[in-house]
């Protein structure tokens, strides 16, 4: 029977996993994956501490500070958390764990556009991450669809890489921060399309070109590749039966990481904050840990 088991291993997770390494409690770390956010980002800016620094330099880093305090994720996809008495038991797709209590930290994953031709050309041209698959459009006309950070950040990232961006952008404005807007805005390879929706993607073995609408007309960009970066959804649909989401499918927590289930807290991107931004994850990950702590001190003697 673990003290707790923490779902995810991002910064949230990892930060949670440090801190439970720290106070020598019986704990597990259970991830599909290993980095979260920092597999996707490139520049890291505005991270206390570090003046400048990447997603993969994080990472690396964040790899030996793991070592320093001998933290070893499992590597397992979690199905779902159940009621064990006054425990929980967490399921994943190799075991079973009874635990005592458990930090939720699993992140979020790319919000689609959902428009005919999506499916069809993923990873044929379609792509929702410029770092992973921006060097495959070297030299081509591409089309970033998207006006907030995550998009503009693409942009940036792009812009030694591709011939053309196109910026697909649905309000009259970008939601960014300035610096990065004031990035793109100097950039002479970009071209702002606002009030702009994304409507069909074409192509035939790969993209050839997207349709959008645009103050009611029907328009076409012939680009051979196409980053949609239009937000992000939690990670969050095995624990919809144990725990209460808000309207957009975050858990809910309040300002120290409880859900509605004494025991059960959550942190990071899936929770309610609605902010994705490491320095949250990171602090929302530690403050669950901690009250994760003071609630097993609290049930002793129970």
């Amino acid at each position: 029977m673990y003290d707790t088991i923490i779902i995810g291993a991002g910064i949230s997770g990892l930060t949670a996993a440090i801190y439970a390494a720290r106070k020598r409690m019986n704990y597990r770390i259970i991830s599909s994956d290993f980095g979260g956010q920092f597999m996707v980002s490139g520049e890291v800016l505005n991270y206390p501490g570090i003046v400048k620094t990447t997603g993969a330099a994080f990472s690396s880093v964040m790899e030996k500070q793991m070592k320093f305090n001998n933290v070893k994720v499992s590597m397992e996809t979690v199905k779902g958390i159940k009621r064990q008495g006054s425990n929980f038991k967490v399921i994943t797709d190799k075991n079973k764990y009874g635990t005592r209590t458990a930090i939720i930290a699993t992140g979020s994953k790319p919000r689609k556009l959902n428009v005919p031709g999506e499916e069809e050309f993923a990873r044929k041209g379609v792509t929702y991450c410029s770092i992973c698959d921006g060097p495959l459009f070297a030299g081509k006309d591409v089309a970033v669809i998207g006006g907030g950070d995550a998009a503009l950040e693409a942009v940036d990232f792009l812009k030694d890489i591709v011939s053309k961006i196109y910026l697909v952008v649905l309000e009259d404005k970008f939601k960014a921060h300035e610096y990065l807007q004031e990035r793109v805005k100097k950039n002479p390879k970009v071209e702002a399309l606002f009030n702009a929706k994304g409507s069909e993607i074409l192509g035939n073995k790969f993209v050839s070109g997207i349709r959008y609408e645009q103050d009611g007309e029907e328009k076409k960009l012939n680009v051979l590749g196409i980053i949609i970066e239009i937000g992000r959804m939690p990670n969050t649909e095995s624990f919809n039966k144990i725990v209460k989401l808000d309207e957009h499918k975050h858990i809910v927590i309040d300002c120290q990481g409880h859900t509605n289930v004494p025991g059960i807290f959550a942190a990071g991107d899936c929770a309610s904050g609605h902010e994705y931004q490491y320095v949250i994850a990171a602090g929302q990950g530690c403050m669950a840990l901690i009250k994760a702590a003071r609630y097993l001190a609290s049930k002793k003697g129970d």
